[in-house]
């Protein structure tokens, strides 16, 4: 019998099953906002709705242009997975919630190092949002506090 996953497994692994609704031919993501113990709202790695993805497309403008991960978003055509989530959840219920994030290679499958990016970490100070979980790499998880958030501590 498959041991029962502790919370933190439980919630980075469905922010991983998340993530394969993601559009992006690079990383997709998963974002999942818990309130209460209760999942409040999800969010993938996918173009704006009503614009083409870009598994649609079959092009990457920043993997034809070979831009490294972190640099030249604006020619992204993905709203990341905790912009998503927060949008989905609205600032009433994101405020106090945990976020838990996970990615993966779409071309080899292997789950990344998640973090989020500058711009998702400023959001996620302004949805009010308490603190946010990664999954790492090594199946590893780790937490952060959005800095500014009054238990910040570096």
């Amino acid at each position: 019998m498959k041991p029962r996953p502790g919370k933190t497994d439980y919630y980075l692994n469905i922010a991983l099953d998340v993530a394969s609704r993601g559009t992006c031919l690079r990383r997709n993501y998963g974002a999942v906002m818990v309130k209460d113990d209760a999942i409040v709202a999800t969010g993938y790695s996918g173009a704006a709705r009503g614009l083409p993805n870009c598994c649609d497309l079959g092009v990457c403008e920043r993997e034809v242009r070979n831009i490294p991960r972190g640099e030249r978003y604006e020619l992204c055509r993905s709203v990341h997975a905790e912009m998503n989530a927060i949008i989905n959840a609205g600032r009433g219920k994101a405020l106090g919630a945990t976020l838990y994030l996970a990615g993966y290679d779409v071309k080899s499958g292997a789950v990344l190092d998640a973090e989020p990016c500058f711009l998702c970490k400023r959001i996620i100070l302004n949805a009010g949002i308490y603190k946010v979980i990664c999954r790492s790499a090594d199946g590893s998880s780790w937490g952060i506090v959005p800095e500014g958030h009054p238990s910040y501590h570096e």
